[in-house]
């Protein structure tokens, strides 16, 4: 299925609900839209509404000044008609050159109609520019899959070239970039941390997602440098803390196995975090260490011993197969014990279940993580890291559209309450996930 950006915001509520209360009784003659009849649909409408929208300006303007030529007292008059100027409205991916009425106020300042500044608002066009770069169109073909919009009204059409196509989306992902790096996380209730990353154009870019306590999943950060190392996991963790992320009743944090996550993590978070490694991670590891028909039958093994609800049988049983592994296929033994404690984090805290298949891999923020490749896989020429961080961030703010809670997430509380009891603190008041789970 097709996802798309998030549209934003073209007008504030209050403006918005100015412009709908608008008493306007639109008459368009068909003398002003022929022309875009031997168009099609499309284009007629486009016309019509061109029309309508500048009879809405007028009932706008007459609301606020009263009648053209009317005869209002000075000491009643509160402005006046002033003509009209020319201006641009978005309309089917471009900028259109349109008229508008003009007023003043009795002290002479341009009325500011909400009608115009509705119309007007590029914020529509930056999302859907956004939209069709992700989707994989050239910037030379924006013009070539806009909307059809008559004859008369591409004449006066803006905003298709390639350069105005270019900087509108870097004008809109580096403001992305900027929202999500600076999304504050003192409001969130933190359960877990997942980390990961994806290579884009020679170096790694670390990204981090968060799930809160009612199982919401929440693109928070992402971090760029030459490797998967301590320094940028650090970094990144730092920079959550930074930004109001707090681990006061613990928390837990998922990584694909790497010792440096492993390390910036605890270097960070020191005992508050509990480290829970991706068992799919783990398995795919040791396959890769065996040839491939005993490969099949140790990945079954490791399937049934991490899915162990009892960790200590699970823990014992992984460490028997590493010993039988490690006479003919040592590095295979090698790999399966590195972190292998790891791997029972969530079944140590009594997370069974649904939500202990889910927050024993990395698949929630892999999901992220391919949206975000997929987008970054169309760039054939990077500039520099400020781009790959901007288109980054644009696959993940991408992928939080689609995102659902967790599966298992009504089981959210145990953890949460786990997680309190393990790191002994009492620093946050008790909240329906706790009473949920006793």
């Amino acid at each position: 299925m097709k996802k798309k950006v998030a549209v934003v915001t073209v007008a504030e509520a209050e403006e918005a609900a100015r412009v709908a209360d608008l008493p306007v009784e639109a008459t368009v003659a068909l003398a002003e839209v022929a022309g875009a009849i031997k168009d099609g649909l499309l284009a007629f409408a486009s016309a019509t509404g061109l029309v309508v929208m500048f009879q809405m300006m007028q009932t706008e303007l007459t609301g606020r000044v009263g009648e053209k030529h009317a005869k209002i007292p000075a000491d009643e008059r509160v402005g006046n008609w002033h003509g009209t100027t020319k201006g641009s409205v978005v309309l089917g991916g471009r900028t259109v050159t349109t008229e508008r009425p003009r007023g003043r106020n009795t002290d002479g300042t341009e009325i500011e109609l909400d009608t115009w500044k509705v119309f007007s608002s590029k914020d529509l066009l930056d999302s859907l520019v956004v939209e069709r770069m992700l989707a994989g169109v050239a910037t030379r073909r924006h013009h070539d899959v806009a909307e059809p919009v008559g004859a008369d009204i591409e004449e006066r059409a803006r905003s298709t070239s390639k350069s105005a196509i270019s900087r509108r989306f870097v004008a809109a992902t580096t403001k992305a970039l900027g929202e999500l790096m600076a999304r504050s996380l003192a409001d969130l209730d933190v359960a877990v941390v997942m980390i990961d990353g994806l290579e884009v154009a020679s170096q790694c870019c670390v990204v981090a997602l968060v799930i809160t306590a009612d199982g919401t999943k929440v693109p928070v950060g992402l971090w760029l440098g030459d490797t998967e190392n301590k320094t940028v996991v650090t970094a990144l963790l730092a920079d959550l803390v930074a930004r109001g992320l707090s681990t006061d009743g613990g928390v837990l944090v998922i990584i694909d196995g790497a010792k440096a996550l492993a390390a910036g993590v605890k270097k960070v978070f020191g005992d508050a975090a509990r480290v829970q490694r991706c068992t799919l991670h783990k398995r795919r590891n040791v396959a890769g260490h065996l040839p491939k028909d005993l490969a099949a039958t140790v990945d079954r093994r490791l399937a049934v011993i991490f899915a162990q609800p009892n960790p200590d049988k699970g823990l014992d049983a992984a460490k028997r197969l590493a010993t039988e592994l490690e006479a003919d296929h040592p590095d295979a033994a090698a790999s399966l014990r590195e972190g292998l404690d790891d791997m029972f984090s969530v079944r140590r805290l009594g997370v069974s279940g649904t939500l202990a298949k889910t927050l024993t891999n990395t698949n929630c923020i892999e999901s992220m993580i391919s949206i975000a490749r997929r987008t970054t896989g169309r760039v054939t020429r990077w500039k520099d890291g400020n781009m790959k961080k901007r288109w980054v961030a644009a696959g993940m703010l991408e992928a939080e559209r689609s995102f659902r809670r967790v599966r298992g997430h009504k089981d959210m509380g145990r953890l949460v309450s786990a997680l309190r009891r393990e790191i002994g603190t009492t620093a946050r008041t008790t909240t329906k996930y706790d009473q949920a789970a006793a």
